[in-house]
């Protein structure tokens, strides 16, 4: 039986609204991963403190999405499609708020490296933050267009994303054996290697809720016996 949903034109514009939303808050978050790899990879420490300065307005705009999805969670009393459309939204922003704490993490190391003589040049860095940026996009569309298709894409970077934080840890590690005044400068850019494969994780997060809210099945836990990650 296919469930439905409230009809009411207020009642779905307080849903489009959680939507337009969750794609704003994503943006600012993608800007955010932008700004501190262009402060990193230009040498601008201005930049990388304005994604620090901006990271309160992602605060207050995750806090203001939340108690908006609650606000309708406790009026509305809201079907079971329409409960997991909402309650995957909180968890959304509870992702995309993490997302931009990791940007400042990127920001900081950033300040920190800009500070000291380049160790190397900067590749793999901002492969791995294009393809994160590309994944929050996208799971943010599939979570709009409730495409699994897409999800699935998300969940694909994410290995990618893996791969290139490996090799970049391999190369450093050969850095800090070879001269140990190249240590602490390696140690910076693999924290800011770990954060954009954290970033990554939320990402699939995001992706992993869509496939819930869609199918009302998690598939949050599936791989974890082979994918024993950190978490975030």
């Amino acid at each position: 039986m296919e469930e439905k949903r409230h009809t009411s034109l207020h009642y779905e514009k307080e849903l489009q609204g959680i939507k337009n939303d969750l794609i704003y808050l994503g943006a600012m978050t993608e800007k955010a991963i932008q700004m501190a790899m262009q402060s990193l990879t230009e040498r601008n420490s201005d930049i990388a403190r304005k994604v620090i300065k901006n990271d309160d307005e992602i605060d207050k705009r995750d806090t203001q999405l939340e108690e908006k999805c609650i606000r309708i969670l406790a009026l509305r009393q809201p079907t079971a499609i329409d409960l997991r459309f909402i309650t995957t939204a909180i968890k959304i922003t509870g992702h995309l708020e993490r997302i931009g704490d990791m940007a400042v993490n990127i920001a900081e190391k950033a300040i920190q490296l800009n500070e000291e003589s380049k160790l190397k040049p900067y590749i793999d860095l901002p492969r791995m933050a294009n393809l994160v940026g590309e994944m929050i996009k996208y799971s943010l569309d599939a979570f709009v267009g409730e495409d699994l298709e897409m999800a699935e894409i998300v969940r694909h970077k994410e290995q990618m994303v893996d791969d290139l934080n490996e090799q970049i840890f391999r190369e450093l590690l050969t850095f800090m054996m070879n001269d140990s005044k190249a240590i602490q400068r390696a140690i910076y850019i693999m924290q800011v290697s770990k954060n954009l494969e954290r970033i990554a994780d939320h990402a699939k997060g995001i992706a992993d809720m869509v496939t819930y809210m869609v199918t009302g099945e998690s598939v949050r836990h599936q791989d974890s016996s082979s994918n024993n990650k950190e978490p975030a």
